[in-house]
């Protein structure tokens, strides 16, 4: 199965995984270790503390869902992240966000809608909390916003944010609609079941 599983460069699926009431994602087994993107969106997450090791993880976007804390377990689980997307979650101090401090290739932050981002002190305390972010909601420390190559670079990356649906699906498209089908075949034969909102995973 490990064949069928790489033949696309990622799977979109929207329904396969389900999140239980302490936080697990049922489904996401070690299998997936290999993993770049991840995208859970909506799903009803209230922590990452369950995440399993995702050593090659680089995006993880988990915006509006009910997060408030567990955040030091990224530094173990997902060391090589880059960016991180928790926009509408229950994220209200600074000192919330401190263990990312140990994700020492974390370039870009995401806190859009958390009430985090009405402290007078908010973007000055989170660039100095983490001196190792470049971007924090798309403008770094000066204020200026990411450059559109950064931005098209992302895009290409990753099918999490919204807006970019289009541009995935072409690459889908061009892939070839047998590697996504092969490997929903596979999900299936492992038995995953079928919650949640908007949840991707990308191999």
């Amino acid at each position: 199965y490990t064949e069928e599983k790489n033949i696309s460069r990622y799977i979109s699926l929207p329904h396969m995984l389900q999140i239980i009431p302490d936080g697990e994602v049922e489904g996401l087994t070690d299998d997936y270790t290999g993993l770049e993107i991840l995208s859970m969106v909506n799903v009803g997450l209230s922590s990452l503390s369950k995440l399993p090791s995702l050593p090659k993880l680089r995006k993880l976007e988990v915006s509006d869902n009910t997060i408030s804390g567990g955040l030091d377990a990224l530094a173990e689980k997902c060391p090589s992240l880059t960016y991180l997307n928790l926009s509408g979650n229950k994220i209200k101090d600074l000192s919330t966000i401190e263990p990312l401090q140990n994700l020492k290739n974390l370039k870009s932050l995401d806190l859009y809608s958390c009430e985090v981002t009405a402290l007078d002190d908010y973007r000055d305390g989170v660039f100095e909390l983490l001196p190792q972010l470049t971007y924090l909601d798309g403008f770094d420390e000066e204020d200026n916003e990411v450059p559109d190559s950064e931005a098209e670079n992302d895009e290409d990356d990753e099918a999490g944010p919204p807006g970019d649906d289009d541009d995935d699906d072409d690459e889908e498209d061009d892939e070839g609609s047998e590697g996504d089908e092969v490997g929903l075949s596979y999900l299936m034969k492992e038995g995953i079941q079928v919650s949640g909102h908007d949840l991707q995973l990308h191999l």
